[in-house]
């Protein structure tokens, strides 16, 4: 192959490569979000809206280290990543969160608990799923605050039932902020809500 016909090739592949693939997670993670993946991380889930209300597209993303040990327990924690966009289209990061999305190991006999993230207008939620026989579920909605310039948690929706009996067992508990005060998602803990 010539060498004109070599580095056309590879002028082609730079210029149009406006997305990379996060190593094996087969999520498609564009050019401007790749660099707030570190080194040793993957992608679990990206979802893209206007999260802060400021007419430009910002960045909800899920990364974790995916040689953890699997057997042992709290392995494979998550981090959220709020990327927001200014009007250059630049990213930066936001904010964070360690503990929002369960760890791969945190599910219980049903596995990975990670169920999903959602992102809307000034708005995203964290759903996480698992439990043996008795299921459970943890979904956490944060809204952006003008005032404070932060996503705030605004709802808690926890349900649980037994896997043999849903309709006769199921249980669900809604926790507002009258219970819960002021959280914002970088000092978000679980484990603090009940």
């Amino acid at each position: 192959m010539k060498v004109e016909t070599l580095t056309g090739v590879l002028f082609i592949l730079c210029c149009y490569s406006l997305a990379i693939s996060a190593q094996d997670s087969g999520i498609t993670i564009p050019t401007k979000v790749a660099p707030f993946i570190e080194k040793g991380k993957i992608a679990l889930a990206l979802e893209t809206a206007d999260l802060n209300g400021d007419g430009f597209a910002d960045y909800l993303l899920v990364v974790e280290t995916p040689k953890a040990d699997k057997d042992e327990r709290g392995a494979g924690i998550r981090t959220l990543l709020i990327l927001t966009a200014d009007r250059n289209d630049d990213l930066k990061l936001a904010a964070r969160n360690d503990k929002v999305v369960y760890c791969r190991t945190c599910g219980g006999v049903f596995g990975d608990p990670f169920a999903g993230v959602t992102a809307r207008r000034n708005s995203f939620s964290v759903d996480n799923y698992g439990g043996s026989n008795w299921r459970w579920s943890d979904s956490y909605k944060f809204n952006y605050s003008r005032i404070d310039k932060t996503w705030q948690l605004v709802l808690v929706a926890k349900d649980s039932f037994m896997a043999t009996d849903p309709e006769k067992t199921a249980k669900t508990k809604i926790i507002t902020p009258k219970k819960f005060g002021k959280i914002n998602i970088a000092r978000f803990d679980p484990d603090k809500i009940r």
